[in-house]
């Protein structure tokens, strides 16, 4: 057998021992590997959280859509009225729960401006004051207390003080009165639907309750509604 040289026995030893080498190519190769997945999870990520967050947009959108469609058809929001006039502001806080499809036409007509100029045209002292459509003015027999039965009227909802209704309508009925009790007055019922009440300016309806009036209640001063204001709060 060959007897191998010292030197050469030394060679193989630090062959053996020395450490690996890695290329730079295998380096360069691994971090673009995990440049890559790390990309790729982010812009994963980014793509569901945005993804489910403009979802969640699109859908509050629509909700928002939703709401103002109902707002502007159902004029959900507008809880009160503030009737300008002449002798001044009346705010009336509207049951839209009570006379939903009255308070509806009534929202409605007030943001066409329809109520703009009319006059409070009869004055019954003690009993209301009424303004809205001259043309639905009727007989003022209709309104005293003459051959009226108490005992079979219906009081729902009772009409006190300062609440304000219109007339029932009819067929041929396409204005809109406006009727503020200044007395408990039940017997109205059969005749008015109540879809709001005074909450501030009594005094002002008191006011317009007093002026002088002709022999059909008909204010000999005009007393105009200069405009109705719609509001949400108070």
């Amino acid at each position: 057998m060959a007897r191998i040289k010292p030197q050469t026995l030394l060679l193989q030893s630090k062959k053996k021992k020395g450490p690996t080498r890695i290329s730079v190519t295998k380096i360069v190769t691994c971090n673009l590997i995990l440049v890559l997945v790390t990309f790729s999870l982010v812009a994963s990520y980014k793509h569901w959280f945005l993804g489910s967050r403009n979802h969640s947009d699109d859908g509050l959108q629509k909700v928002e859509k939703m709401e103002g469609f109902k707002q502007h058809k159902g004029t959900e929001h507008q809880n009160y009225a503030i009737l300008n006039t002449s002798k001044g502001p009346i705010i009336v806080e509207l049951y839209r729960k009570a006379a939903p499809d009255t308070v509806d036409k009534f929202v409605e007509l007030c943001q066409r401006g329809y109520f703009k100029g009319l006059l409070f045209h009869r004055v019954i002292k003690h009993y209301v004051i009424q303004g809205g459509d001259p043309k639905e003015v009727g007989s003022a027999e209709e309104w005293t207390f003459s051959g009226k039965s108490h005992s079979q009227l219906a009081i729902s909802p009772k009409h006190e003080a300062f609440m304000i209704g219109t007339s029932k309508p009819k067929q041929d009925n396409t204005g809109f009165e406006i009727f503020i009790t200044t007395a408990p007055i039940p017997d109205l019922n059969d005749k008015i639907t109540v879809f709001g009440r005074v909450i501030k300016g009594e005094d002002v309806v008191q006011e317009i309750e007093e002026v002088d009036t002709d022999e059909h209640y008909q204010p000999k001063t005009q007393i105009e509604i200069n405009n109705i204001e719609l509001k949400r709060s108070i």
